[in-house]
């Protein structure tokens, strides 16, 4: 799934070139695209890997993906979330073949230890081919984060401990930071990775059931651009995975990190220097008296000289220069301003 916006990533993500087109890891300056690609080419063949994008990334895809056959670039018309995304690639899957088993990433995920992610998936996989369940991979939570969604497991602690597939108990959407700590205490939830395992016809029967407002349109036409026109935006999460009594969930341990904003860069990415600093590998850089920012630029050959900033973002782009402090709700602030029709250029 790779036709998000990515605009808390804004200046270095925009509308020309979204967040899961760049790269933020230093491996190689691939691409989050390129290495969930990568990611899925050693548990499927290449040429059942669909990417599931919006029409105006399409050269972006086939130009990062090279690789990849047209037939396999699933263009979306509008962004709706992943549950029309979802439907729209199952529905072409269960053409191909009416016994696949799907699974469903989205491409901006940063994912470690690549040898227990296969183990895990290869285990959903088989799982979900034996049996007529939804399944979402749970990652066991290392801390209490307010970020993400959480799962909580039927049987507790030794069901997660146990690793092995086991029924979901409840949802929870981004809980406060003190439900978070809660969560993580009791040892009975896991972090929501957003990454789906199941029969691609048996996901298509539960949104039948749960969204029926979405697949009546692919019932009405094979007109996607139609499609997408009337259909609501939702997420798998609320449209059937919060409502259907087929909810399963593997307990994950290999290393994840949902790269949504700024943040969760400084969080979970980036390589921080004493004083807490992060900064990427492109430009040189002095810092003085500086504390805890987040200083990125796109320029290879400029000078980054910063002194007396704690706790700030500071972004360098051939047109955009961001100075702000580390605050989500600021950042979203920028955001609703550049909706205005004189800053139409650099969103």
């Amino acid at each position: 799934m790779a036709g998000g916006l990515g605009t808390r990533f804004w200046p270095i993500s925009r509308k020309a070139m979204p967040k899961q087109f760049l790269g933020f890891s230093g491996k190689k300056d691939a691409s989050f695209l390129q290495m969930a690609y990568d990611r899925m080419s050693k548990l499927v063949p290449a040429e059942n890997i669909i990417v599931v994008t919006l029409k105006e990334f399409k050269d972006l895809v086939k130009t990062q993906l090279p690789q990849i056959s047209e037939e396999n670039i699933l263009l979306e018309v509008y962004n709706r979330n992943t549950a029309p995304c979802i439907a729209y690639a199952a529905k072409e899957i269960l053409r191909r073949d009416p016994q696949a088993v799907m699974i469903a990433t989205p491409a901006d995920h940063i994912i470690e230890d690549g040898d227990e992610f296969v183990r895990t998936m290869q285990l959903a996989l088989d799982y979900a081919g034996e049996n007529r369940r939804l399944i979402t991979i749970g990652i066991v939570p290392s801390r209490a984060d307010s970020n993400f969604g959480y799962i909580q497991v039927e049987g507790g602690s030794k069901a997660i401990e146990a690793g092995l597939p086991v029924n979901v108990k409840t949802f929870t959407e981004k809980p406060s930071k003190e439900i978070a700590e809660v969560f993580l205490q009791s040892g009975e939830f896991l972090w929501n990775s957003g990454i789906f395992v199941w029969q691609a016809s048996l996901i298509l029967e539960e949104l039948g059931k749960y969204a029926p407002e979405i697949m009546c349109l692919w019932e009405e036409s094979d007109d996607i651009d139609r499609i997408y026109t009337d259909c609501q935006r939702v997420s798998i999460d609320y449209a059937v995975m919060e409502k259907t009594d087929r909810a399963t969930v593997i307990p994950a341990r290999f290393k994840w990190a949902d790269i949504g904003n700024w943040e969760s860069l400084y969080d979970h990415l980036a390589i921080k220097d004493g004083d807490g600093n992060v900064t990427n590998s492109l430009a040189k850089h002095l810092f003085k008296e500086d504390k805890s920012n987040i200083i990125f630029s796109q320029k290879k050959g400029k000078l980054l000289a910063v002194r007396g900033m704690e706790n700030m973002i500071i972004v360098d782009t051939d047109d955009v220069l961001m100075i702000c402090p580390r605050d989500d709700e600021k950042i979203k602030d920028f955001l609703s301003e550049l909706a205005m029709p004189e800053f139409e250029e650099y969103r």
